[in-house]
């Protein structure tokens, strides 16, 4: 159950993968030293836009549509987040895919908990985790209630 890395650096970092790919609703698995990500980019409504993805899907037919991301690449990931990043002080986007995940690593984590599964939803998520006896958990909320975490954070973050 112990991991090296703390889940809110791997989920921010994997958030901002997802949020680069434009998937916002997915299910993510923890499997082992990888995170598996399913999901669909969310929808463009242009012209232009619909031939793109009609042609990514012809020439995609037949392939995984699941991501898995490694330790290797979460370090990857990190490095060129990291050169993205600026203003350390401001408050950054609750509403960012890798806010919100970062968030709820930052929740696991505080709870020595072992993450299993998360899926996302518009408004809404379910955390499937394993607590520090070995028991599964079950849980349904919706991002709105990670917030005062998310603050709590940027609190702790900006003083140190």
């Amino acid at each position: 159950m112990e991991t090296t890395k703390s889940y809110d650096q791997q989920l921010r970092n994997i958030g901002q993968s997802l949020e680069a790919q434009r998937i916002i609703v997915f299910e993510l698995s923890h499997q082992g030293e990888r995170f598996i990500v399913k999901g669909e980019p969310e929808k463009e409504m242009s012209l232009l836009a619909l031939l793109r993805n009609w042609q990514r899907r012809r020439r995609s037919e037949g392939l995984n549509s699941s991501l898995s991301f490694t330790d290797q690449d979460i370090d990857q990931l990190d490095r060129q987040g990291r050169a993205q990043r600026s203003r350390a002080n401001r408050l950054p986007d609750f509403h960012s895919l890798a806010s919100t995940l970062r968030t709820v690593g930052s929740y696991l984590d505080l709870k020595g908990a072992e993450l299993l599964e998360i899926h996302k939803r518009q408004l809404s998520m379910t955390i499937l985790s394993r607590n520090k006896h070995g028991h599964p958990e079950y849980e349904e909320r919706t991002i709105a209630s990670f917030y005062d975490l998310f603050v709590q954070m940027h609190e702790r973050r900006r003083k140190s």
